[in-house]
């Protein structure tokens, strides 16, 4: 771990921004991400100023831009919130107003949404959290699940296409999946666990399709305590997943 004096020193380019997740790069040096408590799927120009794209209500989530120009997103539903003394904000448990997850389809240049999935094999999505999609055009997601006073859902990982035709549930149970991504040769799905703090790797047998004849592996774990979010797979295919008590990126190789 590099020392303090050798950390690149960090650039605030938008402030104000309430709960923001799920980032998108885009080729004309903007992005877009999701700002949870407020609801919307934003825009932030090169200039740092923020624009609402879309009004989705609930709690949008993880983003990913699809094979037809258009952004994806899970939306978890929503949250109760809770402001600490500094100004921060937590998500807590299921809101009174929560009507179920779902994943939701937005024209960037009209602000149109339209939902395309809110359940599978007759199961509502409780609270999908984190998408990839593949070179086949369909895409993984995660459901989070909610939490309520004395009980929380059990959930796993997602497959569907794009044009609404079909999901079915590729992973169950998982302990609160969160961040998912693709090895660079579409082999490997990466899934991390909120409250384990675990990084599973499945092997996939053909587009939304798990090989199992493979055990899943476990990657290296850390030894401390600690939660896992989302995750990113950079160019050398290591998996670097946000790591939350801790606070900081776990990069963790191929191999494990």
């Amino acid at each position: 771990m590099p020392s303090p004096a050798n950390t690149p020193a960090m650039k605030d380019i938008a402030t104000g921004l309430r709960f923001p997740e799920g980032p998108i790069a885009l080729p004309n040096g903007e992005f877009l991400l999701v700002e949870i408590a407020r609801g919307t799927l934003s825009r932030v120009d090169t200039q740092g100023r923020v624009s609402v794209v879309a009004e989705l209500g609930g709690g949008p989530n993880g983003a990913a831009i699809g094979p037809d120009g258009l952004c994806y997103v899970c939306n978890n539903g929503g949250f109760i919130w809770h402001e600490s003394s500094t100004g921060l904000l937590f998500p807590g448990h299921e809101p009174d107003d929560y009507a179920g997850g779902r994943i939701e389809r937005v024209d960037l240049s009209t602000g149109e949404s339209t939902v395309l999935y809110t359940a599978c094999d007759g199961r509502p999505l409780r609270g999908p959290n984190d998408i990839v999609f593949d070179a086949e055009g369909g895409f993984w997601f995660t459901d989070h699940g909610k939490t309520r006073e004395r009980d929380r859902d059990r959930t796993g990982v997602f497959y569907a296409k794009a044009d609404g035709s079909y999901i079915t549930e590729a992973i169950f149970p998982l302990e609160a999946p969160n961040g998912i991504g693709l090895s660079p040769d579409e082999k490997t799905l990466y899934v991390a666990e909120t409250p384990t703090g675990r990084l599973w790797a499945y092997p996939i047998a053909a587009p939304g399709e798990l090989d199992g004849s493979v055990r899943p592996t476990m990657m290296a774990q850390l030894p401390d305590y600690h939660m896992f979010d989302s995750l990113a797979v950079d160019a050398e295919g290591n998996i670097c997943v946000a790591t939350l008590i801790t606070g900081g990126v776990t990069i963790h190789s191929a191999d494990g």
